[in-house]
């Protein structure tokens, strides 16, 4: 038995280990995702671009996302310098976070050698390990929406107010990291609370309305600061084509990811929605090791739990984290819009606790035989798993399914406990681990990152990198042509991790950038923000977004940034030749091109370290 003391023994080891796996090596990504990278920079250098999330401290545009998830990293640059560590280790600190959270959910109703169990898949998820490694803003909101699963738990037990509305308020600053994803926790979390409750129907109900204010007020009060700041005095919402927060958590971070429209983004990326995504060649190596698992023990407490009271909290808690799984899971497997992978790591703490939970009640109500059935299913599909990187370590996937058959046979004949744990806990999660470990050893740039080794093709399109040089159309019709290389001079493995990130630019044309700021508000403007955050993370300085993220966000208007030339306020004007532009899109403005086109009739060009430039001063 693991006593209390070796339990915290245990958590502090794991917690430890967590950290290791991590942090160990994060500067081998560089600037990670420019994109937030810049922005981070930006809110280093001025508290407007910090509240508002934009993309230059000049204030031009945002991101398209609301900006909680920059705050932490530009509070940590404004302390320690700008650099890979001060940007990503925050993110490592919110997954070491978000494993105890997980524990601590977990040992509030199973006993601490379950509830390691639940920590240890949390921190070894593939995804998870990616993530909280890198600057999309998932990290923040994991650990939110893990924190907000923990408190509904707690406020299930007796009742609690207190801990309802905390759980609001963490799902509405949860809206701040990633806007609507957030919400998707909703309805399952209000549904099982009102099912389960300890208390009267009616005070149930009053309790989910103070919730429901705590998430409004959490996630509103950035919203009314930016509707009461008028336009002319804050940056351009980046990722809507009306200045609109509303129009961009609705459009393009809403229905335009459920329903395929494009609403000025990148359009569809990926047409393989369906039931099975979530075990695809895309997503399955990033979450699915024991997703099977943890439905088949939501399914199995859920039925030895069924003459229980109807305020059972074992039950009421994997109600809770399975709600987590089902809706979050099903949205993910159907949407047709913009899907990466990723994403998937909303799923990994539901996964975690489920797994741990379930694990101990299945043992303490003596269903050993389901308890073998799992392990046996678990260790055939992380065979499976494992066997679409066949040139990676070949022999894991069959020690894994040899370990994961002899410990399920074991377990229904043997009484020798200890050692069948050990070898069916080895074999389930060999296989994450090895993908985990190959994760944090690998340098991952871009937009676009993936977990674990090269798979390859077949359902999700497997991960094939595009030749250098690739094209990328704009909105207008005009090419812009990149090297394909991330950030640092450096490409992380994994799928279209560096295609959507800034290169480097060259010695001489960072010099002139540099030059170029005194007395500007913008020492240059290209098309499109993977471009401008490489110019602006070599240089320093401000560099407009023309466009933002695509370049199909009316931003500035032409005529806007024609008074800003004859202002002065932009030195130079880069074309192509260094970054990529950023993205196919489908729908938006054309102002970028119109701009783009009008520079080239009216400036003189020439060619600094490869990249075309002009200056904005000299017609």
């Amino acid at each position: 038995m693991v006593t209390e003391a070796k339990s915290r023994w245990a958590l502090a080891a794991l917690l430890m280990g967590t950290g290791v796996l991590y942090i160990w090596g994060l500067g081998a990504s560089g600037w990670a995702n420019s994109y937030y990278s810049a922005a981070v920079q930006a809110g280093s250098q001025s508290w407007t671009a910090f509240f508002f999330g934009a993309s230059d401290a000049a204030n031009a545009i945002t991101v398209d996302k609301t900006p909680a998830s920059l705050w932490p990293m530009a509070l940590s640059v404004r302390l320690f310098g700008l650099n890979s560590w001060a940007i990503l280790v925050p993110q490592a600190l919110m997954g070491v976070g978000t494993v105890a959270m997980v524990y601590a959910s977990a040992r509030r109703l199973v006993n601490p050698w379950a509830a390691l169990l639940a920590a240890a898949v949390m921190a070894v998820t593939p995804v998870a390990v990616l993530m909280f490694r890198f600057n999309n803003p998932d990290a923040l909101l994991v650990l939110l929406l893990t924190v907000a699963g923990c408190c509904v738990v707690r406020a299930q037990e007796r009742g609690a107010t207190k801990w309802l509305v905390l759980a609001g308020a963490a799902i509405g600053f949860a809206f701040l990291a990633k806007m609507l994803q957030a919400f998707l926790v909703l309805p399952g979390f209000a549904l099982v609370y009102l099912l389960t409750a300890p208390v009267a129907f009616w005070r149930r109900i009053w309790q989910l309305l103070l919730a429901g204010a705590a998430m409004v007020a959490a996630a509103g009060w950035w919203l009314l600061a930016v509707a009461l700041v008028p336009a002319s005095e804050r940056p351009y919402i980046g990722g809507s084509q009306t200045n609109s927060v509303l129009e961009l958590a609705l459009g393009y971070n809403g229905i335009g990811r459920l329903n395929g429209a494009d609403y000025g983004g990148l359009g569809n990326l990926n047409q393989e929605a369906g039931w099975l995504r979530m075990f695809d060649t895309e997503a399955g190596g990033q979450i699915s090791w024991l997703l099977p698992a943890a439905l088949v023990l939501l399914v199995a407490v859920t039925w030895l739990t069924r003459r229980a009271p109807r305020v059972d909290p074992v039950r009421a808690a994997f109600w809770v984290w399975g709600s987590w799984l089902i809706v979050t899971g099903l949205v993910f497997s159907l949407m047709q819009g913009i899907f990466h992978a990723y994403y998937t790591v909303a799923l990994a703490p539901a996964i975690a606790v489920l797994v741990g939970m379930g694990v101990a009640v299945l043992w303490e109500r003596g269903a050993r035989w389901l308890l073998a059935v799992v392990t046996a299913g678990t260790a055939v599909w992380s065979y499976v798993l494992l066997s679409r990187s066949a040139d990676w370590n070949a022999w894991l996937g069959i020690a894994v399914v040899v370990a994961g058959l002899g410990a399920a046979l074991a377990m229904v004949l043997t009484r020798r406990v200890l050692a069948v744990v050990a070898v069916a806990l080895v074999a389930c999660l060999a296989g994450p681990a090895a993908y985990a470990v190959d994760t944090a050893a690998t340098p991952h740039t871009g937009a676009i990152p993936t977990a674990g080794p090269s798979t390859g093709g077949g359902p999700g399109g497997g991960f094939q990198r595009p030749p250098n040089g690739f094209q990328r159309p704009n909105g207008g019709g005009q090419a812009f042509s990149r090297p394909f290389a991330g950030g640092q001079g450096r490409m992380g493995r994994g799928g279209m991790g560096g295609l959507l990130n800034a290169g480097t630019p060259a010695a001489e044309l960072t010099t002139l950038l540099k030059d170029g700021a005194s007395g500007r508000t913008w020492a240059a403007a290209t098309v499109g923000s993977n471009n401008a955050a490489g110019y602006q993370l070599a240089s320093g300085q401000p560099v407009m977004a023309v466009g933002g993220f695509n370049g199909t966000d009316p931003a500035p208007t032409l005529e806007q940034f024609q008074q800003y030339v004859a202002e002065k306020k932009i030195h130079y004007f880069l074309g192509a030749g260094m970054g990529g532009f950023g993205g196919r899109s489908t729908g938006g403005s054309d102002d970028a091109a119109k701009i783009a086109a009008w520079v080239q009739e009216n400036f003189t060009a020439t060619t600094v370290g490869g990249t075309t430039v002009f200056d904005l001063t000299q017609a």
